[in-house]
């Protein structure tokens, strides 16, 4: 490979983005919603579909069969005996459509058109969650091949189709098929930019917590004026005890749950300081000004790299119109801790049910229900590939690509480093005005064509770097 040979390569994706792009609309007009038994057969079609795609510019495919939706695996073997070998993983399938109405065209017929600030923008549902965002790769394995006759490495293409419904049949699929999925490390491509000039490289995901609570007191509902004022009331016990789970600093109360957090680096924490994200750019958007986090930290920090808590919903008592005065037999919450690298996760459910035990007054019981948990991944700073592909994506964009961190949970990045050894670079091209799980989900037309381009120039990149 030569540089002369990256230049051609670079020049086939500009000269062939149209029919690219074609392709692209090929795989989003196929309906491959996960979660809706519906669309089974939608499913079924995107996975063969994407097979043959991968398979016509040289890569041994298959679809196999997993406990849901069916699943790639393609490999193709690099130029230089046990050099090296990347695995890149996306998925196919994609979230329901609803509410149908808000959409502005229909969700599977995908069009170039105009945002509202002048950008190109492809929209359909998938076009970047996560149909335009492995495309990228797809392409960009293809320009090479059309262009040298190969890959600059080995490659396998590992593609799931319920990503949407939590993966949760692929763990047993990576632990059966592991022989097949060897490689130096994974790549994803199922993350965002800095913004819509700045690429970015994702260095560690939350972990996630999320548990139910459930607080009972008397055998049924009462009424509010005969036992108002003698009987526990769940509702009141349960916020009260939710309220002090965070003090006036914003730091979570619930003892041990800090444990085992470190600090950034001191070079990573001055490079998010000259970012300089404020509350003007952060909050002012959805309607806020004021961050929620932990006082002592950068508006950064508390959304990417700090441990958070939070109640997504609380449920008690009388809700529908008008009124009707009861103390109600229970109530409920769901809340979810979003961890960051040293926490442990069933650690961390132990002690937030021990905080709420020892609150629950002697006339109530509590129930719990675990509903998810998965680790935090923190990539070693100084690993090689992370060096290699900053490189090949600052030349693309001609802006420094950052190191960020990701307040988010993608829980089978974990899963490749349990089953399979593997680290995980996450490399994506999506914004945050994408709308994705929304109605009019868009890619940015930029987005998919440089994040072509930039798969070239990391691909060349890992070729080149030291194992």
């Amino acid at each position: 490979m030569t540089p002369d040979d990256l230049s051609a390569v670079l020049d086939r994706v500009d000269t062939d983005f149209d029919r690219s792009l074609q392709r692209l609309f090929a795989l989003l007009r196929i309906k491959s919603i996960s979660a809706d038994p519906a669309f089974n057969k939608d499913c079924a079609e995107a996975a063969k579909h994407l097979a043959a795609d991968i398979e016509s510019i040289g890569f041994s495919a298959e679809v196999r069969p997993t406990a849901g939706h069916p699943a790639i695996v393609a490999r193709y073997d690099g130029p230089v005996p046990n050099g090296p070998h990347v695995m890149f993983y996306g998925h196919y399938d994609v979230q329901p459509v609803d509410p149908l109405n808000l959409w502005h065209r229909p969700p599977f017929d995908p069009v170039v058109t105009k945002h509202a600030d002048g950008r190109e923008i492809i929209v359909a549902r998938g076009a970047e969650d996560d149909k335009g965002q492995l495309m990228t790769f797809v392409e960009a394995c293809r320009a090479w091949k059309s262009v040298t006759g190969s890959l600059p490495l080995g490659i396998t293409i590992l593609i799931e189709g319920e990503e949407e419904v939590g993966s949760k049949n692929f763990g047993p699929f990576l632990e059966k098929n592991k022989a097949d999925l060897k490689a130096d490390f994974a790549l994803v491509c199922d993350t965002g930019m800095w913004d819509q000039n700045t690429p970015a490289i994702t260095t560690a995901l939350r972990g996630l917590v999320y548990e139910e609570v459930i607080v009972k007191a008397a055998n049924r509902d009462l009424h509010s004026g005969i036992f108002g004022g003698g009987a526990q009331n769940p509702i009141r016990v349960l916020t009260r005890i939710l309220g002090g789970i965070h003090d006036d600093n914003g730091r979570v109360t619930i003892p041990g749950f800090y444990d085992g957090v470190k600090d950034l680096p001191a070079d990573i924490l001055a490079q998010w300081k000259k970012l300089n994200l404020t509350p003007e750019m952060f909050l002012k958007p959805i309607g806020l000004s004021l961050p929620a986090g932990e006082k002592d930290r950068l508006l950064i920090e508390q959304i990417s790299s700090r441990p958070t808590a939070d109640i997504n919903g609380i449920v008690g008592g009388y809700t529908g119109e008008g009124s009707k005065t009861v103390i109600p037999a229970q109530a409920s919450a769901k809340i979810s801790f979003r961890l960051v690298e040293g926490q442990d996760p069933a650690k961390i459910r132990d002690a937030f049910r021990a905080y709420v035990k020892a609150r629950i007054p002697a006339d109530c019981s509590v129930e719990f229900l675990d509903h998810a948990g998965a680790p935090a991944i923190a990539l070693d700073w100084g690993m090689k590939p992370l060096a290699a592909a900053k490189r090949a994506l600052t030349d693309e964009w001609g802006t420094e690509a950052l190191l960020i961190g990701s307040g988010a949970s993608i829980p089978i990045v974990a899963d490749f480093k349990k089953t399979l050894g593997l680290d995980t670079v996450l490399i994506g091209f999506g914004l945050e005005d994408d709308n994705i799980h929304s109605p009019n989900e868009k890619y940015d037309l930029k987005s998919f064509h440089k994040g072509i381009r930039s798969w070239v120039r990391i691909l060349a990149a890992f070729a080149q770097a030291p194992r």
